[in-house]
């Protein structure tokens, strides 16, 4: 089946991607002819496989764990095309193997959503796996939050080696409880950081309520984040505390950053012998935004910011890491099933950090329902059209010579990301 899958799939990607299709077909066409492929393939390689998941971070803590590791030597396979479902793993594999299925790699990192990571760890169980956080995001999809952390769970539990958990999400600590081979390690934060990066528990709890029992000791964490500097970091590791320079915008992937040095540490060793630790602070310091995620570009001379939201959490951390002060602001959220379709969590956010400069923009499906929550928080509005492609054509001819933010659900970040790459005047800057 070997000799005929693999020359199949290849000549699968290279018509769909002559044609424009999906980066995911290719692996749908080998998933079906050929079960075994991705367990006969990553089972090859002598650091094994290593899952990133949880509700959001995925793709910005993949991209620093392989660049991490890349700057240690190791040669990484990864499913850098963003499908993070088991057949955009198979798909993205394709492009990587040889005619005859040999994969060149020393490990794989691999993003994969919290529901189709339990498909792969069923199939490829993972050495080790890094579980970021539980959110209340697209409950329409998996139900409840404590779904999504059984789901995380269960790649956990599949894992061979090395657990790297949230110390400070208690749902996602106390997967710790119900492991039994497994060693176990932790990412945290500081103490006068964890107002900065409140939990989906204290977000939502009514004042005075009680919130989920807090783990009987906090557990000892292999990575601290220590302080957030505007483009500077402190993360503790090995008794000693360290700064470096960041690249990466927002203070939530500076978090993420922690969890890719845990990841990184385990995957290499944390001894001085088998991790050189000067190299993976100045790879850390060089990581750029993932597609889509804190993108900086230049359009018509000016910078332009795109910032992904997807729950109250990740738009309450984009608010707070971005000045509104001298930017035009535009927001565009979509109901797509990719973004979730209940959009109920924009009721979760404040908005007052826009009040001073209103919001240029409103554009997406639910354009109507943006303008309504931000009215309740008193913040003016200038347009609001439904369309993104005019929305973004009226935002960037009326705010021009003026630098722009754009706050955007994930579809509608594609569909401005599609509109921009018509003009000729863009340019990616990081």
């Amino acid at each position: 089946m070997l000799y005929i899958s693999v020359p199949l799939g290849k000549l699968v990607r290279r018509v769909s991607r002559l044609r424009g299709g999906g980066s995911a077909l290719p692996g749908l066409v080998v998933e079906k002819i050929d079960p075994g492929f991705m367990q006969r393939t990553l089972s090859t390689l002598p650091h094994g496989v290593a899952v990133v998941s949880g509700t959001n971070g995925k793709t910005t803590t993949t991209k620093m764990v392989v660049e991490l590791l890349e700057s240690q030597g190791l040669k990484v396979f990864t499913n850098r095309t963003g499908s993070n479902f088991t057949r955009g793993v198979a798909a993205a594999l394709l492009g990587e193997v040889d005619w005859r299925g040999r994969l060149q790699a020393d490990v794989a990192v691999l993003e994969l959503d919290e529901a189709h990571a339990v498909h792969f760890v069923n199939r490829v169980p993972p050495r080790y796996c890094l579980l970021l956080n539980v959110l209340r995001d697209q409950l329409d999809r998996f139900g409840e939050i404590d779904k999504t952390a059984q789901l995380l769970q269960h790649v956990a539990d599949k894992t061979t080696g090395t657990v790297v958990l949230n110390r400070e999400d208690p749902r996602v600590a106390r997967i710790a409880e119900t492991l039994t081979g497994q060693q176990v390690q932790y990412f945290g934060l500081d103490d006068s950081l964890l107002s900065t990066f409140p939990n989906d528990d204290d977000m939502r709890a009514a004042p005075g309520s009680p919130l989920p029992a807090a783990l009987p000791e906090k557990p000892h964490a292999d990575v601290v984040l220590r302080k957030v500097g505007p483009d500077t970091a402190d993360f503790e590791y090995d008794g000693v505390t360290v700064s470096t320079a960041m690249k990466l915008r927002g203070v939530y992937n500076i978090f993420n950053a922690a969890a890719a040095l845990a990841l990184a540490r385990s995957i290499c060793g944390s001894g001085a012998a088998t991790a050189d630790h000067s190299t993976l602070l100045t790879a850390l310091s060089k990581v750029e935004p993932a597609f889509g995620r804190g993108e900086s570009l230049t359009v018509d001379g000016q910078p332009l910011d795109l910032v992904l939201v997807k729950n109250p959490s990740g738009f309450r951390l984009g608010l707070k890491s971005f000045s509104a002060g001298g930017y035009a602001t535009m927001i565009a959220i979509n109901d797509n099933y990719a973004d979730g379709r209940d959009m109920s969590w924009l009721w979760d956010v404040e908005f007052d950090s826009l009040r001073n400069g209103g919001v240029d923009q409103l554009t997406g499906s639910r354009a109507y329902d943006m303008a309504l929550r931000l009215q309740y928080d008193n913040v003016a509005i200038g347009a609001v059209e439904p369309d993104i492609a005019p929305a973004l054509a009226a935002f960037i001819r009326e705010a021009k010579g003026k630098p722009k933010r754009v706050f955007c659900t994930y579809t509608a970040m594609l569909a401005i990301r599609r509109e921009l790459s018509k003009i000729t005047t863009v340019e990616v800057v990081s």
